[in-house]
């Protein structure tokens, strides 16, 4: 399987910088509002978990929220003709993003502040620039779906509820987000990585690698804790942890 992308100079400017100091935004928020509105005998597991998933949300909310905002109100009109599909064309020959052959959609198409900070991730994956259907699919579930789901988990924690709903809920969406994650890659993987640029560090590590592996490891975090709270529950309910307290005094 092929690798290789195009060599790209790097370019560090005020939409990078701004881009970056945007996404660490959300996660001061976010641990501000762990400061604001957990009981301060929440465990540092339970403040961890509500620290991710208030960033979680917030990214769904603001960030994708925007990048689909731009996906189905920002365009650019382009000339139907015989060559069509046009180059910058995410979609396949024949299909046409909701069924328009004279525009192109996409925050690459935005002058916007959200729609920069898309335009500057799409230095690194070129589909978050237009309107790939695949991407756009899985948003509108991350948005609609994994983004109030977060909010609620967070809140669970807030009201110090830390048993079956809360792990339910999180096992629910670490899943969705793993899955999330594997569905927007796999077929770059399947086809040499065609619409990413790994050429230089920024894209590679920092912008593909980094803030895409927070929703690997966070999520996996989450599954691992669920597990040992429900195993917990089922060995309190079976007697067996009651014996084992007896055999140890």
């Amino acid at each position: 399987m092929s690798t290789q992308s195009p060599q790209s100079t790097l370019v560090i400017d005020r939409t990078t910088i701004t881009s970056l100091l945007a996404a660490l935004s959300l996660l001061v928020i976010a641990y501000v509002a762990s400061l604001r509105l957990l009981h301060v005998s929440t465990t540092t597991k339970l403040r961890i978990i509500f620290i991710w998933h208030a960033f979680d949300s917030l990214v769904h909310f603001i960030l994708e929220g925007s990048f689909l905002y731009n996906c189905f109100f920002t365009y650019t009109p382009i000339p139907h003709t015989s060559d069509y599909p046009h180059p910058a064309s995410l979609s396949p020959p024949g299909v046409y993003f909701l069924g328009y052959q004279d525009r192109l959609y996409g925050n690459a198409y935005g002058t916007s502040p959200f729609a920069k900070l898309w335009q500057e991730y799409a230095k690194a994956d070129k589909r978050w620039g237009g309107a790939d259907l695949t991407v756009i699919s899985l948003e509108l579930l991350t948005v609609f779906g994994a983004g109030p789901l977060a909010l609620y988990i967070c809140e669970l924690i807030r009201r110090r509820d830390s048993g079956a709903r809360l792990w339910f809920w999180g096992t629910v969406l670490a899943t969705g987000e793993l899955y999330g994650g594997f569905m927007t890659f796999a077929p770059e993987w399947l086809s040499g990585n065609s619409n990413l640029d790994t050429s230089n560090f920024m894209y590679l590590w920092v912008y593909l690698t980094f803030f895409n592996m927070l929703w690997v490891f966070l999520p996996l975090f989450v599954l691992y804790e669920a597990y040992n709270s429900i195993n917990l529950a089922f060995a309190r309910a079976s007697g067996a942890v009651g014996v084992e307290s007896k055999k140890t005094a």
